[in-house]
């Protein structure tokens, strides 16, 4: 049962201070579902953590070594922190394991002291309270630090990671975004499956050179096929597993090796919410660049252009170092970070809401066992963070706690985003029976809701009455934030009399009003009830959310 998109969020930042001491970090909540949420800590970045850091990239990304948060001496795996090298059972634990386990303790330790831990468990509380699951979204704006897995990080031995519990949602964001269009979740699920280039002619291998790279070969048409089949398989109802909501309907259209007209010229006819690219990528400074064909790129700035004007709202890339910022190098032994230059970073500063990209290297099997079990799970119509921890737990699963395939996939979600791809609509409708004794008999009364800004979203009034408001209860779900969970009513009232026409009402009961369109400008009514016609336009909470039009049709009944 996908969780309620409203679920309470903390947000927290973490940049670099300005000041002369190197390696102090300002850690600050910018986001708390309760006032005093909002508080601060500043941290010195512990050499022993850089250390295991260290040790990390000698094991797992021996190939591909990131930026380093501190300029140390090369570790080797045995000098990094020992720390539970043995089980209670005695026996000793496998060194990779341990490193693991050891580096998401101590990146949690060191993000949740004092005043951040107290924001996190009264988070945790008010989550629990209201039998939600708690969005943690990390801003990390020191460039130099995203490279770290932050997934893995994790209270205590023998307790889960973040990125793997229930009650925790976890995703990075990033600050200074343009805004989200105001669009409303789709009823279906509308994916373009792009094939790029195999193998680049001619690059090098070194991940954090100022040289392209050669990755390895993959089968990319046969992912793409087994992709398709998943999602094709998905919209089959299984009969033996009653539900309450039905499969989200899905459609993929595959694209292969396209040019960026081509792409274009895809996205421009027909309306798509996800892209997936499968291919290679490289970082570099303006999101670095997609092979789509033979001696043919695409940067993610460029990319942004057209997901943004098309409406995209999630892009998922099974490429290496999607999520992976760019490299300046100064000297043959320094590596510095280039900031908001990773893929994911550049999509979701322009307006994409959701990019989920790769921070490291990933096998073309591993990540093929992600994107089936994610892309099944927005089928069951799972927010997106919410499917992105079930393909993790996949992942963890079929290759180990002790190997990184788990750790690699990284959401980046738009700080106004609440993670909602699709709309599911309960399969039954309460239904008028036929024949029955009412007033509605002596006239047949058509009124309906529609959408300005897509003609073909239209929520009919069945009963003689409809809700609108942010919570998902409602009839009508406006995912704008200044509408309230339960923001407004409108209902019918007819006198028992066959001359009278059904009248309706609007019935304002928001925090911040309803506005309504009279006599050549926008009016606002708050806690009021008054009538309203046919053809009268209405938006909620803002001026500057959605426009509704209400309609009504009447036909008299001729028997």
């Amino acid at each position: 049962m996908p969780f309620p998109p409203e679920s309470p969020c903390l947000s927290i930042a973490i940049a670099r201070l300005n000041i002369p001491e190197a390696n102090h970090f300002a850690i600050w909540v910018v986001q708390a579902p309760f006032q005093r949420g909002y508080v601060h800590n500043d941290h010195v970045w512990p050499e022993t953590l850089s250390k295991t850091w260290q040790a990390w990239l000698e094991v797992f990304s021996p190939e591909s070594l990131p930026a380093i948060p501190i300029g140390i001496p090369q570790l080797t795996l045995a000098s990094a922190p020992n720390i539970h090298p043995v089980s209670q059972s005695g026996t000793k634990i496998n060194r990779t394991s341990r490193l693991m386990q050891n580096m998401g303790i101590q990146l949690w330790q060191w993000l949740f002291q004092g005043e951040i831990a107290y924001s996190l468990h009264q988070s945790q509380g008010i989550a629990i309270g209201q039998e939600s699951p708690l969005r943690v979204r990390l801003d990390i704006r020191e460039p130099e630090l995203i490279a770290l897995p932050w997934e893995i990080i994790q209270p205590g031995v023998a307790l889960p990671a973040f990125s793997l519990s229930r009650e925790i949602l976890l995703s990075r964001t990033t600050s200074d975004v343009n805004s989200l269009h105001s669009q409303p979740p789709s009823q279906f699920l509308n994916i373009l499956l792009v094939i790029g280039e195999s193998t680049p002619q001619g690059k090098s291998s070194t991940a954090n050179s100022n040289q392209p790279l050669v990755p390895s070969k993959l089968e990319l048409e046969e992912e793409a096929a087994q992709l398709t089949e998943v999602l094709k398989a998905c919209n089959v109802k299984n009969s033996n597993t009653p539900r309450v909501n039905s499969t989200i309907p899905c459609r993929v259209d595959t694209l292969i090796q396209p040019t960026p007209k081509e792409l274009i010229s895809y996205l421009d006819q027909k309306t798509y919410n996800v892209l997936f690219y499968a291919g290679h990528g490289i970082p570099g400074p303006d999101g670095g660049w997609l092979f789509l064909a033979p001696e043919t790129t695409l940067n993610g700035t460029e990319l942004a252009q057209i997901l943004v004007r098309n409406g995209v709202r999630l892009a998922v890339f099974n490429a290496c170092w999607g999520a992976q910022p760019a490299t300046d190098r100064l000297s043959s032994s320094q590596v510095q970070a280039i900031p908001r230059s990773s893929l994911a970073e550049v999509l979701i500063h322009h307006g994409v809401p959701a990019v989920l990209g790769m921070r490291d290297e990933i096998a073309d099997q591993e990540a093929l066992s992600f994107i089936q079990v994610f892309a099944q799970s927005l089928t069951e119509g799972m927010l997106i963070d919410q499917a992105v921890a079930v393909a993790r737990q996949q992942l963890l699963t079929l290759y180990r706690f002790n190997q990184p395939a788990w750790t690699l996939p990284v959401l980046y979600m738009h700080p106004e985003f609440n993670g909602q791809l699709v709309q599911v609509f309960d399969e039954l409708v309460t239904q008028l029976p036929t024949n029955s004794p009412t007033w509605m008999s002596s006239y047949t009364s058509r009124a309906f809701l529609r959408s300005q800004h897509d003609n073909n979203q239209v929520w009919p009034i069945l009963s003689g009455t409809i809700t609108v408001g942010r919570s998902q209860e409602n009839d009508v779900v406006i995912l704008e934030r200044w509408v309230s969970q339960k923001h407004a009513e409108i209902f019918c009232r007819c006198l028992p009399n066959k001359e009278v026409e059904p009248t309706y009402f609007l019935r304002d009961i928001s925090r911040f009003g309803t506005l309504i369109y009279q006599s050549g400008s926008w009016q606002r009514i708050h806690r009021d009830e008054l009538v309203i016609q046919s053809g009268t336009l209405l938006k909620f909470g803002s001026s500057q959310g959605q426009a509704f039009e209400f309609m009504i049709e009447i036909t008299e009944d001729s028997s």
